[in-house]
C-alpha cells in the first residue's frame, strides 16, 4: 500500500517560503537541508510539508494546491487581513453560494485555498 509521505512545493528560496508556511500555520522547520530542501511539521497535520529548491519556478498555475479551512468562529476579512499582512496575494472568493472560498497567492506564487469549516 502506497501512503502519502508529505506535500512538497517548488521554489527558489526553500528557507524564505518555509519559515512563511511555518509562522503563517503555526508549525516548524523540522529539516533544512542547505537550503535546497527544508520540512515544515504542522501539529496535528499528520503530514509534512516540504519546500525544494529549483533554479525557475514552473510557468503558469500550479496544478497542485492546499486547501485550508479556517475556524468557523475566525472572521473572514480578518482572516484574508492577517493573511496579506503576512504576505499573502488575495486573489478573490471564488465558489457558489452555498459553498465558497478564498484564493491567494503565497509570496512565491502558489497559489492556495482557504474556506470556511464545513
Amino acid at each position: 500500500m502506497t501512503a502519502l509521505g508529505m506535500i512538497t512545493v517548488d521554489t527558489t528560496d526553500a528557507r524564505r517560503l518555509s519559515a512563511w508556511w511555518a509562522e503563517r500555520l503555526g508549525g516548524e522547520v523540522v529539516f533544512d537541508a542547505e537550503g535546497w530542501f527544508c520540512v515544515v511539521s504542522v501539529p496535528g497535520w499528520g503530514t509534512d510539508l516540504g519546500f525544494q529548491y529549483v533554479e525557475e519556478p514552473s510557468p503558469g498555475k500550479n496544478r497542485l494546491h492546499l486547501d485550508l479551512v479556517r475556524d468557523e468562529q475566525e472572521d473572514r476579512e480578518a482572516a484574508i487581513a492577517a493573511w496579506t499582512a503576512a504576505g499573502a496575494v488575495h486573489l478573490g472568493l471564488r465558489g457558489e453560494s452555498d459553498f465558497q472560498w478564498d484564493t491567494f497567492e503565497d509570496p512565491d506564487g502558489n497559489e492556495f485555498c482557504i474556506a470556511a469549516g464545513h
